[in-house]
């Protein structure tokens, strides 16, 4: 993704001192572009916890940078328990996002009980967890290339007039490495000349539609409006969305779907006005072992302050948070939702483009039914 003409992934080790990881600090977007330091696994826990950085396929690639910075403070004899304990800290920092989970399995799978000196192990540990950051992105390069398809099929029957998108949360590249999910297609349409135009969930209670999603889409010149949370069902009922996309935190594999709060209720307007509900995912947010979303899926809830409080630039230029409810009033913050594959048209992955059922996810992932 271009910022001000300068490309940039989410994270990234710094070139002069390769133990330092870089990431974009998402906190302080869309009033300020600024970039973190993160030394020690303590510091990504805290950055994954604290929403520095978010969004499932960046916790997943956060989550092995950790595991190498793990092994860059392991000790000589003690380097697989200490991994292991680096391991759980950071599985237990955000529980609803498979690819965290995923991505620390992987990095143990790949450096524990091995043979080597300790430089050996970091440099192993350094090469998996690029290994893993750079297929990432790729996942979602692809995502857009499949989803693109379906928006240009839009766009036909529209005659060439504008496709409207309505998206959910934030599903872009700094929910990932880069390119993103629920947004990839509709930055690949597009760069392809389809004339697109995306409706803004503000996405409350962190507001990451207003603050990211928003943001992202200017930065690349796409058409798009801010709206209320609550005016999805609205627009669809009077034929202003063509098509919804929302990215996904965890997908089973029967096709049920954890996303942001809200995502069901798009869902289930969509379904009410016969418009197409796509979920974009790469294959690192599959769970396979699970079957029932709504029954499986732990789904975090977090501090009831960011429910209380908004965060936002005043007239002065300051960035204060502010209360907007009684002092007395208590509050409960619920981070994501599940929405049923039956209200799901496609899932959009690397892979292709499929229903959202278990066989249809198998005969993409022959593997999982093994």
């Amino acid at each position: 993704m271009n910022v001000k003409g300068r490309h940039f992934r989410t994270i990234w080790l710094k070139e002069s001192d390769p133990k330092t990881l870089r990431i974009i600090n998402q906190q302080v977007l869309p009033h300020r572009f600024e970039i973190l330091d993160l030394s020690t696994v303590e510091d990504v826990r805290r950055a994954i916890k604290d929403m520095y950085l978010r969004g499932a396929g960046l916790i997943g690639a956060a989550a092995a940078y950790g595991m190498y910075l793990a092994a860059c403070e392991a000790g000589e004899g003690t380097f697989d328990r200490d991994l292991l304990a680096a391991a759980e800290i950071l599985k237990n920092t955000r529980p609803t996002a498979g690819n965290l989970a995923w991505a620390v399995d992987a990095m143990l799978a790949a450096l524990t009980g091995k043979e080597g000196t300790k430089a050996q192990k970091e440099e192993a540990a350094r090469r998996e967890a690029a290994a893993i950051a750079d297929a990432d992105a790729e996942f979602c390069r692809n995502i857009g290339l499949y989803g693109c398809g379906i928006i240009e099929a839009l766009r036909e029957k529209k005659k060439g007039e504008a496709v409207n998108i309505l998206t959910h949360c934030n599903a872009g590249w700094l929910a990932f490495v880069d390119y993103g999910t629920a947004l990839s297609p509709i930055y690949a349409a597009f760069d392809k000349g389809i004339p697109v135009h995306v409706w803004v969930d503000e996405t409350r209670p962190r507001n990451q539609g207003a603050s990211l999603t928003a943001w992202e889409l200017g930065c690349h010149g796409v058409p798009h409006d801010l709206i209320p949370d609550n005016a999805g069902g609205h627009l669809m009922q009077r034929g202003l969305v063509d098509l919804v996309i929302t990215g996904a935190d965890r997908v089973t594999r029967r096709g049920d779907a954890a996303n942001k709060i809200g995502t069901y209720l798009k869902a289930a307007a969509a379904k009410e006005n016969g418009l197409p509900f796509y979920v974009a995912l790469p294959s690192s947010t599959f769970d396979f072992t699970m079957l029932d979303g709504v029954k499986e899926i732990p789904i975090e809830e977090r501090d009831p302050e960011e429910v209380r409080h908004i965060c936002g630039k005043t007239r002065s230029g300051a960035i204060e948070t502010v209360l907007i409810c009684p002092e007395t009033t208590t509050a409960r913050n619920w981070g994501f939702d599940v929405t049923p594959a039956r209200y799901i048209t496609g899932l959009i992955t690397d892979r292709g483009v499929t229903e959202a059922s278990e066989e249809g996810i198998l005969k993409l992932y022959p593997e999982a039914s093994l």
